[in-house]
């Protein structure tokens, strides 16, 4: 079985796939969760200052290229940018984005839901310093689905984010250097983009063009919101990719 890299998004880290993983690993696959630079529990907490965006990419590519054989990618959010940028790098077998963060020149999400999705942290963005998270925006955008006793103990785990790759990531049009930008073409293996259809932080506008931009298919979820890997309905999420990665596994052999 093709093993299977699972690539977090801003503020947390590799554990926001712990329950997600399961599913995978039980049909086979070897699952590996990394924590992006700078994320892991151990890390002081300025780790993130000055991390690009591309830097969590690279280290993403090499440690696809380091495995005996050529993995699948599944990045969630930021993660999901990290994963079509490091697919350029790699030839994955395939890849499956979870409401993913938009590349580069690719306008899908309402820039007022961005601003409400991130709110006072875009102060921050200015700067290559570090973006503190907050709990009460998370609770409102992205664990939304969730009751505060769910939620409680992933906003006990949030970590600084880097504020340049925040800032590469929803501010694109602000970096003339393109650092986001996916290239031109199709990614060069068969991918997936899911949104939540009640997903205020990347909506199914943008998972759909997403999907357009990189040549994939698309699926939205009725209900399901920002935090796929984990709110309510995760399974059905984790059982669309599993699917998707069979029917990909058939076709190969």
């Amino acid at each position: 079985m093709d093993p299977i890299v699972m690539v977090h998004g801003a503020f947390v880290g590799g554990w926001s796939f712990e329950r997600f993983r399961a599913p995978f690993e039980a049909a086979g696959h070897r699952v590996l969760t990394p924590d992006l630079r700078g994320h892991g529990a151990r890390e002081p907490s300025d780790a993130v200052v000055g991390v690009s965006i591309r830097d969590y990419a690279n280290d993403v590519a090499a440690l696809c290229a380091s495995l005996p054989s050529r993995p699948i990618l599944i990045g969630h959010s930021m993660g999901g940018l990290v994963a079509q940028l490091a697919a350029r790098r790699v030839k994955p077998r395939a890849v499956v984005l979870l409401a993913p963060s938009p590349p580069w020149g690719l306008v899908g999400w309402n820039v007022e839901e961005a601003l409400t999705a991130f709110g006072a942290q875009f102060v921050s963005l200015l700067s290559n310093g570090a973006v503190e998270p907050s709990a009460e925006v998370m609770r409102t955008v992205t664990l939304n689905r969730m009751t505060r006793a769910e939620a409680a103990p992933i906003l006990a785990r949030l970590r600084r984010e880097s504020a340049r790759a925040v800032r590469e990531t929803l501010n694109w049009w602000l970096d003339p250097f393109m650092t986001s930008s996916i290239g031109s073409g199709p990614l060069r293996a068969r991918s997936l983009v899911i949104s939540g259809e009640a997903d205020q932080v990347h909506p199914p506008a943008s998972g759909r063009l997403v999907a357009e931009r990189i040549g994939g298919e698309f699926l939205c979820l009725p209900e399901m919101s920002h935090w796929l890997p984990g709110e309510p309905g995760w399974e059905d999420v984790a059982e669309a990719a599993l699917e998707f990665i069979g029917r990909e596994a058939r076709a190969a052999a």
